[in-house]
């Protein structure tokens, strides 16, 4: 199972970028990021403290949830 970044530099990089697309060029680019973790409370505690745009939380509560299926369809 990759992690959720892993998942989230899928969305990075758009020539028009959306909110998800922004998150990922952010997380790329911020060295705390958890790269590694598979969590949901891990990622979203960070968030919580780190936000970079104010819908921060609720894009990746999105991301989580495509993410989860991604995941799951994949094993």
């Amino acid at each position: 199972m990759r992690s959720f970044y892993h998942f989230l530099m899928t969305y990075r990089g758009k020539k028009n970028p959306d909110e998800k697309s922004r998150l990922a060029d952010w997380a790329f680019a911020d060295h705390y990021f958890p790269k590694h973790a598979m969590e949901y409370d891990e990622i979203s505690s960070y968030l919580e403290y780190n936000s970079p745009f104010p819908t921060a939380v609720t894009v990746f509560d999105e991301l989580w949830d495509i993410y989860r299926i991604d995941e799951h369809e994949s094993r």
